[in-house]
């Protein structure tokens, strides 16, 4: 039947036959319907499909976003039918079943809906994207309903198979908080959520109790989602079952805790997943905010060529960790992806002739054969502490989490020019600005010019779709003024995101990271001596070679990999 919407879309003569060609042969060869095929290709948007289709066959183009639909009529229709033929049900009038279609000259489908309602179908047009919306926002997704569906027997039960710790009750005992977590209901809750987090590649699960609400929300490529909102009675049981997981104490709950869980997820695909999850405890205004982070291995990417470094800043850095000694500084905002640049580095470096340590705040993955120390400040065990027991360990390498203060800087800079390589990172908004923020530090120019070597500074943008990316066309002007070249301007293609199933309807799916590699010269050096400001430094290092944050970003919008708009919310214009 798709054929039948690419002779319609010629008749229309919203595209060309050699056009409806080469969607066919795009089609045939990644297996999708014909219109992703042509959306995909740039040739036409799916409301432009939709609005063809509509003149031709006469029924009408309806926007869903503009619809309520009733649940009644949704329970017509089971999920898997509804993403299966990319249909909605919207309303109902007697034995008239009115069906937002994609594809409305596909008579099997109209014809298999009837038998399974035993209504009459009439059906309106709808684009792509549009019933992917509603279906989401209407059913949920799989995770969604299990959940729901979980919490309606808890609410059902008879028995009260789960103790439900009263909000307004204070005088609880740790007994009754004990056994409200190993109720069997909140024990598969707590399951399906992490482990449907776990699935959708989040990073972060956030547990937040607010006054009237108690909201789950996952991180995914660096954007927070809703992704349930549990009756209030919830967050005692679910937060305690939480805490019990990662061996915190469930009795205190006026102070900040952290713990650990590690976990392991049956996938969709027979396979099984560990990860870890890192978890923290805060006592807010209405109870504990819980967030865990969820370091899963599988997403940790060792190998440098995968990172987003374009190939010459890739040689620069490449050529640095080579060296037998100095500091490499990989600088950025918290999540920007520092630790798995560090990572990779030394997983690079690591063999059997080398001696590699690292001091972390806490170890986040584990890395074979490296020597490996978690800070606890509690008991004094702190980076200028580590750093001074790694002397005496006949170290090569040294990973230093990250230098926050004069004195672990000042350990650093005696290691380094001691023959030692030293890795680390610091928070500053560019590479030249890190020189700037050693100095206030109350490092000496000339340490600071004599023992750093490399800068690296880092931002992470998400990832286009590739089944959904559509053309953004922008006029040259605003083109220029972000920064491309007039002979970029005139032959770029930049796309945006439209949002699909494949990518949770958000337009994007994975991260990428920006880099801009700093390597200080000697003509650097001598700037770094006489306290130049960093925005000299860096326009000296532009002019050897240096790709800043927001040529990264360009380059990658040109090869088609993130959008503008990404590029504009992490970088500035140099």
């Amino acid at each position: 039947m798709a054929s039948n919407i690419g002779e319609l879309l010629l008749r229309e003569k919203a595209i060309t036959a050699e056009q409806l060609r080469s969607a066919l042969d795009h089609q045939r060869k990644h297996g999708l319907p014909l219109g992703t095929s042509l959306v995909s290709l740039g040739l036409i948007n799916e409301e432009e499909i939709a609005q063809a289709l509509s003149r031709q066959l006469g029924y009408p183009f309806i926007d869903l976003v503009q619809f309520e639909v009733y649940p009644d009529v949704i329970n017509l229709i089971p999920i898997e039918i509804a993403k299966k033929y990319m249909i909605m049900p919207i309303h109902r009038i007697r034995s008239f079943l009115t069906l937002a279609m994609v594809d409305p000259t596909d008579l099997e489908i109209t014809e298999d809906i009837r038998f399974r309602t035993g209504l009459s179908i009439q059906p309106v047009i709808a684009s792509e994207s549009g019933v992917l919306a509603a279906i989401n926002k209407y059913y949920g997704t799989t995770s969604d309903i299990r959940v729901k569906k979980i919490i309606d027997d808890i609410e059902l039960a008879q028995d009260a198979t789960v103790n439900i710790i009263e909000e307004e009750k204070d005088d609880y005992t740790v007994e009754e908080l004990v056994h409200s977590t190993e109720e069997a209901p909140i024990i598969t809750l707590v399951n399906t959520i992490f482990i449907d987090a776990i699935k959708k590649g989040a990073s972060d699960v956030h547990f937040e109790p607010y006054e009237k609400a108690f909201r789950i929300r996952y991180r995914i490529d660096g954007t927070l989602y809703e992704a349930q909102s549990l009756p209030l009675k919830f967050k005692n049981p679910v937060v305690s079952r939480v805490k019990i997981l990662s061996n915190m104490d469930i009795a205190e709950k006026r102070l900040p805790q952290d713990g650990r869980i590690r976990m392991r997820a049956k996938l969709e695909n027979g396979g099984r997943k560990e990860v870890d999850l890192r978890v923290s405890a805060l006592p807010t205004m209405f109870g504990e905010k819980v967030v865990a982070r969820i370091l899963d291995r599988e997403m940790l990417k060792l190998d440098m060529t995968e990172l987003g470094f374009e190939p010459e800043s890739l040689a620069v850095f490449q050529e640095g960790i080579r060296r037998p000694w100095g500091i490499i500084l990989v600088t950025g905002p918290t999540g920007s992806g520092k630790t798995n640049t560090l990572y990779s580095a030394i997983q690079n470096l690591n063999s059997i002739e080398k001696n590699i340590l690292t001091a972390e705040d806490p170890v986040e993955f584990y890395l074979s054969g490296i020597n490996q120390v978690n800070i606890k400040e509690e008991i004094k065990l702190d980076f200028p502490t580590c750093l001074r027991s790694f002397l005496r360990q006949d170290p090569d390498i040294m990973l230093v989490g990250e230098m926050r203060d004069h004195e672990t800087v000042d350990v650093a800079i005696k290691a380094a020019l001691t023959g030692h390589l030293v890795l680390s990172t610091v928070h500053t908004n560019d590479a030249a600005s890190t020189v700037t923020r050693l100095v206030n530090m109350g490092i000496e120019p000339f340490l600071v010019a004599d023992a750093v070597f490399l800068i690296v500074a880092q931002r992470l943008v998400r990832r286009l779709c590739k089944k959904c990316a559509i053309d953004h066309r922008l006029p040259p002007q605003a083109l220029e003024e972000m920064g491309f070249t007039p002979e970029e301007v005139g032959r770029a293609r930049v796309l945006k995101p439209k949002g699909c199933e494949g990518c949770n309807n958000t337009g994007y799916k994975g991260r990428i990271a920006l880099y801009e590699v700093l390597r200080v010269t000697d003509e650097i050096k001598d700037m770094i001596l006489t306290r130049a400001q960093s925005k000299d430094i860096k326009k000296k290092a532009i002019e050897q070679g240096m790709l800043t944050l927001r040529r990264s970003g360009i380059i990658k919008v040109l090869n088609g990999i993130t959008s503008m708009e990404e590029v504009l919310r992490e970088t500035i214009r140099d």
